[in-house]
């Protein structure tokens, strides 16, 4: 993967959906599914946005981790305790999109519409091999997705109520 640096002040690098790669997530117990569904998400936004997903390592993006923080503790009170890895931070077209993976396997996003409240969500997703979180056991349902680099993915959601 290739990393770049802007003016010096924050490093990050594109993830490669051809060519998946654990860099990054080594000290995962599921680091390869956690990779696979890293790059599955990279192959998303690049189908539907034509948007190269970048990553920065979470203690490079304090803002993101903040945003989500908060998010998730407002909105239903969840702490996660797994340590957060990487995260990604972008918009496409209306939405302003946050990502945070942690090193248990969780993957965490945040969907935020500007202009449309009724299309801002938090989803959860939860690489193969692992259990669920406490944090979320019996809060969500989760629907299983089969994707060529993850794996099975077990996934849920909630649409966030208030304004971030």
């Amino acid at each position: 993967m290739p990393v770049y640096s802007e003016g010096g002040i924050e490093m990050f690098y594109v993830v490669d959906f051809k060519n998946v790669s654990k860099v990054g997530l080594e000290s995962s117990p599921v680091a390869e599914t956690l990779a696979g569904l890293r790059a599955n998400e990279a192959r998303y936004y690049m189908n539907k946005y034509k948007h190269e997903f970048r990553i920065v390592t979470a203690s490079e993006s304090q803002k993101t981790l903040d945003y989500v923080k908060r998010i998730l503790k407002e909105e239903r009170n969840i702490e996660f305790d797994s340590n957060p890895l990487e995260t990604s931070s972008f918009q496409v077209e209306n939405i302003k999109i946050a990502y945070v993976f942690y090193e248990n396997g969780l993957v965490v996003n945040v969907m935020y519409s500007v202009d449309d409240p009724k299309k801002r969500a938090v989803g959860f997703k939860l690489s193969e091999g692992m259990e669920v979180p406490r944090e979320l056991e019996g809060k969500f349902k989760f629907a299983r997705q089969k994707s060529k680099l993850a794996g099975t993915i077990r996934g849920s959601f909630f649409v966030i109520k208030g304004e971030y």
